[in-house]
């Protein structure tokens, strides 16, 4: 993600001094849960709540930034903050056996002890049920953040030992605002029109991963993947980038091919509201492709664990599985 700071992000600013607040007032757990994706900037939020809890002089507003312990941390090497991230696809139990037993040393700064666990979702079930003694019994002045990007995929005993920071995600017209700020967003064209880019956010993950994309060619490759979905549906017949399709690339088209079905359907939806005349899709037909757009979404996630695919031979199954459909 790009190196944004956290005041750089507006969402996160509430979230922030909520975390500030509790801990400045001393109502805050031992154990806390971030369920802010990476793509909104939750790891980012995670090691500015880790500063405040180290800061050796807290401010109502969060850390001082001018003590020993702020400037350990932002020179990167501050001994009692641990950071444990993936390793590969996952978190390890040796990796969670080791944090625990680095806690219960003594802080060398005389103060917390703080570990922040990111992608905390990928513990895998040895890793999760090694955190739970530490969830349970952490020691004094230890505490434990962990940053999800999908706490749904948390076991129930580790989010129902954590305290979670209340968050709300921005809206689209507020992530439209921001990247205008940015000065991001793609000019007008001919007719003074705004190009849309938040079309694809659930495929990036949210506004810093669009924010990257916009800054590379990866926006251009998604727009250029909707175009051709778009064709390639209507002839029966892949065109022009799906014929090529990379086995890096092909969860990126599929994720896009997810969102121009269900559009499919909110659009035909609307057209429907707008004339009384308009019979195209019944609700059967509707479920069907719902339906379609299911099973091109849980490919996505087996994707994430398959060596290689046939790209080509896949996207024009599905393309193949829409035209029998709708025609």
């Amino acid at each position: 993600m790009s190196d944004y700071q956290i005041d750089q992000l507006p969402w996160l600013a509430d979230p922030h001094q909520r975390f500030v607040d509790q801990y400045y007032r001393g109502k805050s757990s031992h154990a806390h849960l971030f369920n802010i994706d990476k793509a909104l900037g939750g790891d980012k939020l995670a090691k500015v709540a880790a500063q405040a809890v180290l800061c050796q002089h807290l401010t109502p507003v969060g850390a001082c930034g001018q003590c020993k312990s702020c400037l350990l941390l932002t020179a990167g090497n501050h001994p009692d903050l641990y950071v444990v991230e993936p390793d590969g696809n996952q978190i390890k139990v040796d990796q969670i056996r080791q944090l625990c037993k680095a806690l219960t040393q003594t802080a060398q700064q005389g103060g917390a002890r703080v570990a922040i666990i990111i992608n905390a979702e990928r513990l895998n079930l040895a890793a999760a049920n090694a955190l739970l003694k530490t969830l349970e019994e952490p020691g004094d002045d230890v505490v434990l953040i962990l940053q999800t990007n999908t706490s749904a995929q948390l076991l129930a005993t580790i989010t129902s030992r954590c305290q979670t920071l209340k968050f709300v995600k921005p809206t689209k017209l507020a992530i439209h605002d921001w990247l205008s700020e940015q000065k991001l967003l793609p000019a007008a064209n001919s007719e003074g029109k705004m190009h849309d880019v938040t079309w694809c956010l659930s495929v990036v993950g949210g506004p810093l991963a669009l924010a990257n994309s916009l800054t590379s060619q990866h926006y251009q490759q998604l727009l250029t993947f909707r175009q051709d979905w778009a064709q390639s549906l209507k002839t029966g017949h892949l065109s022009n980038s799906l014929l090529k399709v990379s086995d890096q690339q092909i969860v990126d088209a599929l994720n896009v091919l997810y969102l121009y079905l269900r559009q499919y359907v909110l659009k035909s939806n609307k057209i429907k509201s707008n004339n009384a005349n308009h019979q195209t899709l019944n609700p059967v037909f509707q479920a069907k492709i719902i339906e379609l757009a299911g099973r091109v979404m849980n490919m996505c996630h087996k994707l994430e664990t398959m060596p290689s695919v046939n790209t080509q031979a896949l996207c024009q199954q599905y393309v193949l599985a829409f035209r029998q459909l709708t025609y």
